[in-house]
């Protein structure tokens, strides 16, 4: 297959989706695809309810079309998949969607077509799981009919400025011929470059580990701020002192949720212990970072109490529920950790965010957000999310939605050293 003959569909609508078959919709026909019908209406009456594509955007990229028809994938030869990976109950890798967008793929494939996936997975996942599904269902044969790739996605939701064409993107391919198709194709798109990976593994665990490494760098730092609590030292100001070294690295502590970073180390960790390998510091910073909301519960607790407000009953405002500032997405939200905890000691807990969707909220979470803000009722107030709405309205607006006498925590620094009562 040439380059000018690739007849592009993108499977999956999402944060990752819908970016990438907006950018190449710019430069020649695609086929936006979800199962979702009403997310395909929402996109055709130009409304991404992710918030990454502006109807503008959507406008401007006149050879995407959009279905929830699967014959219509028919029309394609190049198939980018970007469908979820997320962890089931057990925090083992859930590839449902995956095998259900390999096994749909599999019932449109023809002679020559090449499928890439963008989805995070382990190494080998790719080769593994999705191209047997399609080999099977299919009855075609695995780089002699069809072909395959793999090119992580590498977005990052709320992100304006570090957006898909900036972003340098890793490519790779199951033949060194397809392999140079799939790069020419993504450069056509993408102004930072690409690196080709020399095997579809290597792409795979080189984007599985982006995510690990920051989650370990985060976890350290969560446990400095532990270690600082307990010795009375404020932790940006050791941060602030230490990161006058050049190669510090600028990391915060806070409650790591979403889609990627508090998902992706179960997939390598999953992959070690399979081949025997027991992972140990991967896992050691997964369980510190997967009980900081709980840790930022008691610590306000305990903040209540020197106040001498009465705990049980008391009247607690969460700003924030989103897993991070300015983006809508709620998905894995580690917010929710602390809501339940403050409930657990009785707490009466309000929750305001209007970058969240409340219908989502409460589908995933059983969780009613409130819509308006009223001053002077609540015993704690908890910056829980820095939104830049928060940022604006600064410590005096804040403190306005407290009583006389109540406790202000400051967990993602959105104000200034000493504005707040306690911080992370």
């Amino acid at each position: 297959m040439e380059l000018k003959n690739a007849k592009l569909a993108i499977i999956g609508l999402g944060y990752v989706g819908l970016p990438l078959a907006v950018e190449f919709g710019k430069h020649r026909n695609v086929i936006g695809f979800d199962i979702n019908t009403k997310r395909i209406s929402e996109l055709e009456a130009g409304n991404d309810f992710t918030l990454e594509v502006s109807s503008e955007e959507l406008l401007a990229s006149g050879g995407l079309k959009f279905s929830s028809v699967v014959e219509d994938l028919t029309e394609a030869n190049f198939y980018i998949v970007t469908v979820p990976t997320p962890i089931d109950e057990n925090n083992a890798p859930d590839l449902t969607p995956l095998r259900k967008a390999s096994s749909m793929l599999a019932a449109v494939i023809k002679q020559g077509d090449v499928v890439v996936y963008e989805s995070t997975v382990y190494p080998g996942a790719t080769e593994e799981v999705c191209i047997p599904i399609i080999e099977k269902e299919s009855g075609l044969r695995f780089n002699v009919d069809f072909y395959a790739g793999y090119s992580p996605e590498r977005i990052n939701p709320g992100d304006k400025v570090n957006t898909l064409t900036k972003i340098k993107k890793i490519t790779s391919g199951s033949t060194p011929e397809i392999s140079i198709l799939i790069d020419e194709l993504y450069r056509s798109i993408i102004l930072a470059g690409t690196h080709k990976a020399s095997s579809i593994k290597v792409a795979e665990a080189a984007k599985v580990i982006e995510n690990t490494q920051r989650d370990l760098n985060i976890a350290i730092i969560n446990e400095f701020a532990k270690i600082f609590n307990i010795l009375g030292i404020d932790t940006q100001e050791v941060l602030d002192a230490a990161g006058t070294k050049w190669n510090f690295l600028p990391f915060k502590p806070g409650l790591v949720g979403g889609h990627c970073i508090s998902v992706d180390p179960y997939y390598l960790t999953y992959k070690a212990k399979e081949v025997g390998y027991q992972p140990e510091v991967i896992l050691a910073g997964r369980r510190i970072n997967d009980g900081m909301g709980q840790y930022t519960a008691t610590q306000l607790v305990k903040a209540v109490a020197k106040r001498k407000i009465h705990i049980d009953e008391a009247r607690v405002l969460v700003l924030g529920f989103t897993f991070k500032g300015d983006c809508p997405d709620v998905r894995n939200t580690k917010i929710i950790d602390m809501v339940d905890e403050l409930k657990s000691f009785n707490m009466n807990v309000d929750v305001y965010d209007h970058w969240a969707d409340p219908k989502e909220v409460k589908h995933e979470y059983n969780l009613s957000l409130i819509s308006e803000l009223v001053d002077g009722i609540y015993d704690a107030i908890v910056l829980a999310v820095d939104h830049s709405d928060y940022k604006s309205w600064g410590e005096q607006k804040i403190r306005k939605l407290g009583k006389k006498n109540h406790v202000l925590y400051d967990v993602k620094y959105v104000l200034p050293i000493g504005a707040s009562d306690i911080r992370l």
